[in-house]
């Protein structure tokens, strides 16, 4: 028996501004707003829900590139509508903007596909977790002490995450004194018992890295992310073999291929993966089979709402990252987010697809396109 065939209505794209609740900055960047490209795909009267985190840019590749794909295209073939995409992006360009517009439209086409079949999203891809552990993300160099912790204390004391994450590598590694002053810090606030992770952001050059790791080493940190610009494989990899907290780096990779250079490289200890730079759902899920292959665990990159419902058909995942920023522009924008319980998310088993909705009119109000 043959069924009938349900074919994608249209593919719509809007792209939201949101300040920032207080001046945010990292090791190599600062920001004062973030930017959210919103895809919406409908086909027999449902409708799927993706985004990514980028540039207004994006948008333009939906509309140009990929819409003209989709439209016509049968709802419930993800993955071929994921292959037509990606081919056609060769002359414009897989990193960057055309592969953040390419997450978006697949994690789009995930949610409608889960929504024709009246399923969460977790059910549909089979998931292998009860829920998904998280640690809870921030810590922006532009913070001052009083914000640290009170931040710190409200993930560990109020919200019962046990694993924490800060930045340092200020001004591109130029306070290295203030970076492990704020380390202490936060092993103070956290105490003992919670794991402390740090993310240079490849603010330090490899010698550099390596000094800061020892320092870290005698503070308990157990996790240290783009200690080198994540295009430094060897330079990971040196950093690495001289330090006991295990490295991590992969929210750049754009494709499975640089996936696959960073685990032969052996570069990190745990790979991270981004649904809404990777290539969406489609991506993710074949980047966390390579890292299996090499023995490695993955870790999602921010976005949490867009990222829980496939890492729960993860099974080599350690962790996602629950990123003050994303977490604040998701609650603002949708409908059906979730808080940690004990450390962990539990997406809904009663709501189909990833079980968001846009909150029309609130986001109108940080609409730019």
């Amino acid at each position: 028996m043959t069924r009938a065939q349900v074919v994608v209505d249209s593919v719509d794209v809007a792209v939201y501004t949101v300040p920032t609740d207080a001046p945010e900055a990292d090791g190599t960047f600062a920001w004062d707003a973030t930017t959210l490209v919103l895809v919406s795909v409908r086909a027999g009267g449902a409708l799927g829900i993706g985004w990514t985190y980028g540039a207004a840019a994006c948008a333009a590749v939906v509309r140009d590139q990929l819409a003209p794909l989709v439209e016509g295209h049968d709802a419930l073939d993800v993955p071929a509508a994921w292959s037509a995409m990606a081919r056609a992006l060769r002359n414009v360009g897989r990193p960057g903007a055309a592969g953040m517009a390419l997450s978006a439209v697949d994690c789009a086409l995930w949610d409608l596909k889960a929504r024709l079949l009246g399923l969460p999203l977790h059910k549909l891809l089979g998931a292998v977790h009860h829920d998904v552990p998280v640690y809870g993300s921030g810590g922006f160099t532009t913070y001052d002490d009083r914000q640290l912790a009170s931040q710190l204390a409200d993930w560990v004391h109020d919200q019962h995450i046990p694993r924490v994450k800060i930045k340092i590598g200020e001004s591109w590694g130029t306070c290295e004194e203030r970076d492990l002053r704020r380390v202490a810090q936060a092993r103070s606030v956290v105490g003992p018992d919670t794991e402390l992770y740090v993310d240079a952001n490849g603010g330090y050059s490899v010698g550099q890295a390596t000094r800061v790791a020892q320092e870290l080493d005698r503070l308990g940190v157990a996790w240290f992310e783009e200690p080198v610009s994540s295009d430094d494989l060897a330079g990971l990899r040196h950093v690495r073999d001289r330090c006991v907290a295990d490295v991590a780096a992969g929210e750049y990779g754009w494709d499975l291929a640089t996936a696959h250079r960073m685990c032969s490289a052996g570069a990190v200890d745990c790979l991270q993966v981004d649904v809404t730079r990777c290539g969406g759902v489609t991506e993710l899920l074949r980047v966390a089979a390579v890292a299996a292959g090499y023995g490695l665990d993955v870790s999602g990159h921010c976005a949490p709402h867009l990222h829980v419902s496939a890492l729960m058909a993860v099974p080599n995942l350690r962790h996602l990252e629950w990123f003050h920023d994303h977490v604040r522009v998701e609650s603002i924008l949708f409908d059906g987010t979730l808080r940690p319980l004990e450390g962990a998310l539990h997406p809904s088993e009663d709501r189909p697809g990833h079980g968001l909705a846009l909150r029309t009119s609130e986001a109108e109000t940080y609409r730019v396109l």
